[in-house]
Parts: C-alpha cells; sequence; structure tokens
C-alpha cells in the first residue's frame, strides 16, 4: 500500500454521500437484503454487503454508459 497518498473513502461533496448512503439503501431493497435501520451494516453478512455494493455499481456503469452512448 502506497505511503502517504492521503486517500480516504469520503465522498467530495457531502451532497454526494447523502445520495450514495439513498442509493445504497435503495438497491439492498430491490435486491432483496433487509437494511439495518441503526445503519450500521456490519451485522450483516459479507456476502449480503458485498450484493449490495456489486449492484451499486453495475447500476452506476450502466447509466454511465448509457450517458456516453447519448453524447456519441
Amino acid at each position: 500500500m502506497a505511503q502517504g497518498s492521503g486517500s480516504t473513502n469520503t465522498p467530495v461533496k457531502k451532497a454526494a454521500a447523502k445520495a450514495l448512503d439513498q442509493f445504497k439503501y435503495e438497491v439492498a431493497q430491490e435486491i432483496g437484503v433487509n437494511p439495518p435501520q441503526s445503519g450500521y451494516w456490519g451485522d450483516l453478512p459479507a456476502r449480503q454487503c458485498g450484493a449490495v455494493g456489486g449492484h451499486m455499481v453495475k447500476r452506476m456503469i450502466e447509466q454511465a454508459e448509457q450517458q456516453l452512448a447519448g453524447r456519441i
């Protein structure tokens, strides 16, 4: 791991963090994962959390591809 990279997993804009959190809960409900009401996802198995993250990425890529296709 590179030292001094200063990398964190915090969004650049606070509005983006709120939107991503809302998106996470939306995707979790769509795939049948019961999201925790407390906001703490650590009690869920890694398989379920990974599925939510994977579906989020898949949908974001699909959206980006659609936007790029519309620009060409």
